[in-house]
Parts: structure tokens; C-alpha cells; sequence
């Protein structure tokens, strides 16, 4: 029988998919996130790909993303309709529910795992893309402190990413909702979260534009307008905000909260953060069960992909009835940050594959003798493969050449030598002792222009 030839298939938009080069970026990425959520105390989970459509649809105004999973010869009557998760919070207030009898509170969780949206695919914007979510919930409090907390941990994250892999930094802006709520009911506006979303868009489409959006859209009156997108306009790297915020004249018990938490967040932050973190009166956060602060992260030099990582506190991520679940949280957009970095060759590996060692084949007779050498630097933690062909040694070169590996052994067990093939330089070796270069022994992260 035979196999029909496939046509050469078209790439699906929004779906990327790293060259080997770019995974060892990514996978580096997420060693240093890894390790520096442990270091802060989080513990990984990981939660089902679907959940109940109900639910996926019940939070904020996403339900027209939700990708819909239905089996193939699916009858009626079947189990309810199931939806990949379009970010990781909504299964986590599930996984929350289901096994609170057996988290120690506040539980500190991270998570690092695929999400789908089902949007219009541009650049920073996916259908399909990794995101890693790190949040503490309380259970039926949350001390305030945990939100200073949040935006130290990501600085550190984000700080590792740029000195030890070359990343861009990072400037992570926080604000206060109660602080925007009150500031809006003090002007006398009752539909705080519709304001809220145009007033979002200010760095997208500028004051002008947002001030038509409230007046036009909302009806919102010129004076009462102007107040909002002046309120928008301030930000600072400490506390000095909020003597700008009371220049504005408004009065409001809800705002008074707000600018208590966040003028304390900042200054108890100050001293960690080193002006990475400003107070940026014009973020609010498009999904509404943000309660409290929320925070934004934008890539120096790259402003223009927008946020790259974010999160809020939310007052009540779940309840069963009996216990409520506050919590805060934030999410670091893995594939919005890495792809067009890697795309642009912003960032790079120093090699395409992890062999640091092409072990060379003299006959098919002596393949068994090479196979042993490589054990033998495997065992030391040495990457190596064996070549696949026996060949003469300057076909074996070149194919370690296109490879990428920088080094072939020759000998096999028998006058054994290794060669740099950059260099040319070639010496006696043992397999038992020789180690490469420290520079070579592993795929680098390289940051170009």
C-alpha cells in the first residue's frame, strides 16, 4: 500500500513554534523562573488543560476566546461542553476548591503550563503560549504585605533574566483599583468598571482619544473626564503621588484606602526595587476580579508589545459557600516575552544542539568502542553523540560542523585525541579525565543586537 504524499503544510498563525535554538532559550528561561520561584517559597503545580465551559465563561469578558473541545463522534446528551484555559487562574480557583483540605494557607503556588486564546494573532498576541503564574491565597484573609511581596519576586525573576541570560529589564507598574473606584464615585460617576476599560487604553491610544471614549461612549461629562485621564496621568517612584492625586480635589472613602495601600506598597518596596517599580495611575487591568493592586510589566526598549507580565489581588479568587478565598497573584507571559525577542535574533543559543562532542566513527567494526567512549564522558556529565556514519574524518568534521558541536574525538579506545574544530588545535585525551572548556560544555543563552 501505498503512502500518500502530504502537501507542504501551512503554518497556523498564532501557534509559534521554536527552532531548537530558540527551545534552548526558552527552556533557560524557565530554569531561572523555576528556581527562583522555589527560592521564594512557591511550590509547583500543575492543573487539566480543560475546564467546564460555564465556568471558563464566567469570569471577565473573555467567553469569545475560549477555544471548545468536543470529541469527534460526540452524541447529544453527552458530558457537559469542555474549553482549554485561556489563562491559568480560573483552574487554579477550581484547583483551590477541590483540595483546600489539603493545602497549609496561605498557600504559595506556581505554575508553568500551555494557555489558548482564541484572538487575532499579532505580534506579542498568541492563540497557543506558555505562561508562568506564581500567587498566595489566604484562606478567608490575606494579610496586605503579600502584595508587596508579588512585585519582588517578579524584579527578581526579571532581574536573573537580564544579567545572567542578557533579556531586556524591566520597569513593573502597579497601581490600586480602589484607588480608581473611589476617585470616579468621588466625581460622581456610578459605572466605575466601564471607565476603568477606557482609561486602560491610555497608553494604546493616548489622552485625547480616551477622553472622546468617556464623554462619547459613556456620557460621561467634560469636567468629570478630564479629572479621569488627569488621575491617569500621574505616576512616580514613590510615595509623591499622592499629594499629585490630591491636587485633583476628589474625596472619597474607597479612594483614601487606595492610596493608603499603595503609597505603603511603594515605600516598603523603595528600597528593594530600585525605581524598577513606579506608581502608574493609568492601570487598572482589563478582567474584573481584580479587587485591589494590580501590576504591569513592560520590556525596556519593547514598550510598544505592551504588558509582558501582570496580575492584581483579587478578593475572592473562590468560595464553597463557607470559606472565602482572597488572594494575589501575577503572570509572566513566557512566549510574549521569547518570541519576538527570538524572532528578531535579540536573543539566541550558542548552539542548535546540546552534543558538546561528536565522537568519531573509524569503521561500523569499531562503532562499539566509540559508543564506550561516549559513556564514558555521558558519565561525567559530558553531552556527547556518536557519529552516525563512519566516514573519512573530514566528513565526520564537517557533519560536527553543521551540527554546531565544536569538538571531535578520534581513537575511540586507541591513541585517542580530541580536536577543537574551530580552532584547529587537537590533543591527546582520556575520556576518563578530558572535560571541555566550561564556555562549551553546555548551550549558552546568546543576547544579540
Amino acid at each position: 500500500m501505498r503512502n500518500n504524499p502530504l502537501s507542504r503544510p501551512k503554518p497556523l498563525s498564532g501557534f509559534p513554534e521554536f527552532l531548537p535554538a530558540g527551545r534552548f532559550v526558552e527552556n533557560r528561561v524557565l530554569d531561572v523562573v523555576r528556581t527562583t520561584f522555589e527560592l521564594h517559597g512557591f511550590a509547583p503545580i500543575e492543573t487539566r488543560a480543560v475546564e467546564p465551559l460555564d465556568q471558563l465563561a464566567r469570569k471577565g469578558e473573555i467567553d469569545k476566546e475560549i477555544y471548545v473541545v468536543r470529541r469527534l463522534h460526540a452524541e447529544a446528551g453527552d458530558a457537559d461542553e469542555l474549553g482549554l484555559h485561556f489563562d491559568l487562574t480560573v483552574p487554579f480557583a477550581r484547583y483551590v476548591l477541590e483540595n483546600s483540605g489539603h493545602l497549609a494557607f496561605p498557600f504559595r503556588r506556581y505554575q508553568i503550563q500551555k494557555v489558548w486564546r482564541g484572538e487575532r494573532p499579532q505580534e506579542g498576541r498568541y492563540r497557543e503560549f506558555t505562561q508562568a503564574d506564581i500567587d498566595i491565597v489566604g484562606q478567608g484573609a490575606l494579610a496586605a504585605h503579600h502584595d508587596v511581596e508579588i512585585p519582588l519576586v517578579a524584579l527578581d525573576v526579571f532581574e536573573k533574566l537580564h544579567t545572567d541570560l542578557g533579556l531586556p529589564p524591566v520597569s513593573l507598574h502597579v497601581n490600586n483599583r480602589k484607588l480608581l473606584e473611589g476617585f470616579y464615585r468621588g466625581l460622581g460617576i456610578e459605572d466605575v468598571t466601564a471607565v476603568m476599560q477606557r482609561v486602560d487604553k491610555y497608553d494604546k491610544i493616548g489622552p485625547a482619544a480616551v477622553t472622546e471614549l468617556l464623554t462619547r461612549d459613556l456620557g460621561v461629562g467634560q469636567a468629570q473626564a478630564d479629572a479621569c485621564v488627569a488621575l491617569a496621568g500621574i505616576s512616580a517612584t514613590d510615595e509623591s503621588f499622592v499629594d499629585d492625586v490630591r491636587r485633583l480635589g476628589v474625596d472619597h472613602e474607597l479612594l483614601d484606602a487606595g492610596l493608603e495601600e499603595l503609597a505603603s506598597l511603594m515605600h516598603v518596596a523603595r528600597a528593594s526595587a530600585g525605581g524598577r517599580l513606579v506608581a502608574d495611575l493609568k492601570i487598572a487591568r482589563g478582567l474584573d476580579y481584580y479587587t485591589g493592586t494590580v501590576y504591569e510589566t513592560l520590556l525596556v526598549g519593547s514598550e510598544k508589545l505592551g504588558s509582558v507580565a501582570s496580575g492584581g489581588r483579587y478578593d475572592s479568587l473562590a468560595t464553597d459557600g463557607k470559606n472565602t478565598f482572597p488572594g494575589v497573584g501575577y503572570s509572566f507571559g513566557i512566549t510574549r516575552i521569547l518570541a519576538p525577542l527570538i524572532g528578531q535574533k535579540k536573543l539566541g543559543a550558542s548552539r542548535a544542539v546540546p552534543s558538546a562532542v561528536l565522537v568519531a566513527v573509524d569503521s561500523e567494526e569499531t562503532r562499539e568502542q566509540a559508543i564506550a567512549v561516549a559513556a564514558a564522558l555521558r558519565s561525567r556529565d559530558i553531552p556527547v553523540e556518536v557519529a552516525p556514519k563512519a566516514d573519512k574524518f573530514g566528513k565526520q568534521i564537517r557533519y560536527a560542523e553543521r551540527r554546531g558541536i565544536p569538538f571531535v574525538w578520534f581513537g575511540a579506545g586507541h591513541d585517542d585525541s580530541v580536536k577543537d574544530i574551530r580552532s584547529g588545535d587537537q590533543a591527546a585525551a582520556s575520556p576518563e579525565t578530558w572535560t571541555p572548556p566550561a564556555e562549551d560544555l553546555h548551550v549558552a543563552v546568546t543576547a544579540g543586537g
